[in-house]
């Protein structure tokens, strides 16, 4: 899908941010930028919000084996070391 930036503003913003953080492209300062703001939009969410977020997604992964040696497992990673 592409995005096409229209407004004399915005592409000189963004030619600005290629320049500045030395990104090859416009569209890879864009990805850079838009992924900092996307960061530090959900940083500034409150707490409550992402740990229900966070425990979402332990839920779905469902409940874990309670006979599972994690020390028998992590043991059988070094191999005969």
């Amino acid at each position: 899908m592409a995005l096409f930036i229209r407004d004399p503003e915005v592409d000189a913003l963004a030619e600005e941010v290629r320049r500045l953080t030395k990104a090859r492209t416009k569209t890879e300062a864009v990805r850079s930028a838009l992924k900092a703001q996307l960061a530090e939009a959900r940083r500034a969410q409150p707490l409550r919000k992402r740990l229900a977020r966070s425990k979402a997604l332990a839920d779905a992964m469902g409940r874990g084996d309670p006979d599972f040696d994690m020390k028998a497992f992590t043991d059988s990673l070094w191999g005969d070391a």
